[in-house]
């Protein structure tokens, strides 16, 4: 009888708990796209990705174009001839991969380009949902944006239009997804 008491006592202190917290969310894509800082940071590293992209798509023209000459003077070139431009390929094949590690690779320049231009818009954008939750007494504030699926969500929890405010922005329905 006592276990009994003491469960049903737990449950309805857990569920009362749990109705207690307040939750909501927010919607960071749209957000971010209010950010002039983010929008131009974004449009940067959209355009050095295309350079660096269009110099790897260009190296591996110029690859092609020596495999290319060697299959068509393989018959002609003597071992020696032959190994060195076979050496040839590898290397710039390597120094092509290279390349390509530096500059999209995991800690690469673009990488931290957009650590260095990102960053400080997504901290002031984290301020602003922190702040927003104390002022509201929110408990948990989730982001519709991310990895989480929200299969409903009543629009009134939604703060996004809130941390626009927050941030000096004028909220605009017509950059939602």
């Amino acid at each position: 009888m006592k276990k009994i008491v003491f469960i049903i006592a737990f449950v309805a202190l857990s569920v009362s708990a749990a109705v207690a917290q307040r939750v909501a969310y927010v919607d960071s894509e749209y957000i971010l796209k209010h950010i002039p800082e983010y929008v131009s940071a974004q449009k940067q590293l959209d355009d050095l990705s295309t350079n660096w992209q269009e110099e790897v798509d260009k190296q591996y023209g110029e690859i092609e174009r020596l495999y290319k000459a060697y299959q068509n003077d393989q018959v002609l070139l003597n071992d020696d001839m032959r190994k060195r431009r076979e050496d040839e390929i590898v290397n710039k094949e390597k120094q092509v991969k290279e390349f390509q590690r530096q500059k999209f690779g995991f800690e690469g320049d673009l990488y931290k380009e957009r650590i260095r231009l990102v960053q400080p818009v997504q901290d002031r954008v984290a301020k602003a949902i922190q702040d927003v939750a104390n002022a509201q007494g929110l408990d948990l504030i989730l982001d519709k944006g991310s990895e989480v699926t929200f299969l409903f969500a009543n629009p009134k929890l939604d703060k996004s239009n809130d941390i626009i405010t927050k941030l000096g922005f004028k909220p605009d329905p017509s950059l939602a997804n």
